[in-house]
């Protein structure tokens, strides 16, 4: 099996595996969805969700954002963590996307990585679940871990994995290798105890002996 067909059943395995997609961050605009990105960051998409619930009927514009009082939206975003960093993250997003934008959240991946908070993964997120334009894919903290134990990438850092990925997947596969890569790491390869005896890529995975060598 090449890698090109390995990488291709892995994904579709997944698929078949994992029938409920999430939870995964909600936002019913690109400005939410930008908002609730830059907020996910060192946090659960959970926390982020029940925090978002309120922020999201109390700001409502970029402009609600870059006019923020700070100590306020601190409070309102506490606790998802790092909360003084991303309370100024978000109103120096507010103020871009007026002053640069025309207040819209910008459908340019270039743009969007000039935005206060926003680096490639983040960017790479907006782009698919916003626009619908798959730019890359966006490797979090447990791509990072799940791809390489599968075999998937042999880079060290998030910037040569996710190149390694898209010359594997098409566009289109970009938001799903992303998302069900992560769903995977949730629920079976888990950070120090994968459960690879109940794995459904236990047959093709080169990690398995590592963690259990009696398999």
């Amino acid at each position: 099996m090449n890698q090109r067909t390995r990488a291709s059943t892995i994904l579709k395995r997944l698929k078949r595996t994992y029938k409920v997609r999430g939870p995964f961050i909600d936002g019913e605009n690109p400005l939410e969805l930008l908002i609730a990105t830059v907020l996910s960051a060192q946090c659960t998409d959970v926390r982020v969700n029940m925090v978002t619930k309120s922020l999201f009927q109390k700001y409502k514009t970029a402009q609600d954002y870059a006019r923020a009082n700070l100590q306020e939206l601190e409070r309102d975003i506490h606790s998802t963590g790092f909360y003084k960093a991303k309370a100024k993250y978000l109103q120096g997003i507010g103020a871009a996307l007026v002053e640069r934008f025309g207040g819209k959240v910008p459908q340019r991946f270039e743009d969007l990585v000039t935005l206060p908070g926003v680096g490639r993964k983040s960017a790479n997120l907006i782009m698919a679940k916003a626009f619908g334009k798959p730019t890359g894919v966006a490797v979090d903290t447990h791509v990072f871990r799940v791809a390489p134990r599968l075999g998937l990438t042999k880079g060290k850092t998030p910037d040569a994995m996710a190149h390694d990925l898209e010359k594997l997947y098409a566009p289109k596969d970009y938001l799903d290798v992303n998302e069900y890569l992560i769903l995977h790491g949730r629920a079976t390869c888990a950070p120090r105890k994968p459960k690879c005896p109940a794995c459904v890529l236990r047959d093709i995975c080169p990690s398995k002996k590592i963690h259990h060598p009696e398999m």
